[in-house]
């Protein structure tokens, strides 16, 4: 007995392989709070070793075979939004000089 595409996604414990979401249904709800506990994981990384980012790099490939990769370039545009956001609103943010002088 063979069972259906439907029935396999159903399985209980199945796991996808890196860069199979493409394509397919949207992450079950497990896989959705796989992927944002390892955006949070690789992010707090990033935080506490801003000198030094490659010390996240386990963390990285962790948060990218957890997420689907159109999630990985959106969460990482979000992040670099969030970061300037804090720093304009801190008043750190500094245009460049082609800016300034527009």
């Amino acid at each position: 007995m063979t069972l259906s595409s439907r029935q396999r996604r159903r399985e209980p414990g199945r796991r996808r392989a890196r860069g199979q979401f493409a394509g397919m249904a949207a992450p079950s709800m497990k896989e959705r709070q796989a992927c944002w506990g390892a955006r949070d994981e690789y992010w707090k990384c990033l935080d506490e070793k801003a000198e030094d980012a490659s010390q996240c790099e386990q963390l990285r490939s962790a948060f990218e075979s957890r997420c689907p990769q159109q999630w990985i370039k959106y969460f990482d545009k979000r992040r670099d939004y969030l970061k300037f956001k804090e720093k304009f609103e801190a008043g750190q943010f500094q245009p460049s000089k082609t800016t300034a002088q527009s």
